[in-house]
């Protein structure tokens, strides 16, 4: 059977009959979940918002 690394906690698991891959179980699926609700992981964008000029229009 194939090996993982939980993502979140780095803790070996297998990726066959996993219901949470590539999570190691459900409280670390949750808790990276919990970090994109909350706005903890960004991405990079080449244009910086600018939210004025969004004001400025209405």
């Amino acid at each position: 059977m194939k090996q993982i690394k939980c993502p979140n906690c780095g803790k070996e698991t297998t990726w066959e009959g996993n219901p949470y891959r590539p999570f190691c179980s459900e409280k670390c699926k949750l808790a990276d979940l919990s970090k994109w609700l909350n706005e903890e992981y960004t991405l990079f964008s080449e244009e910086p918002v600018v939210e004025e000029e969004a004001d400025s229009r209405s």
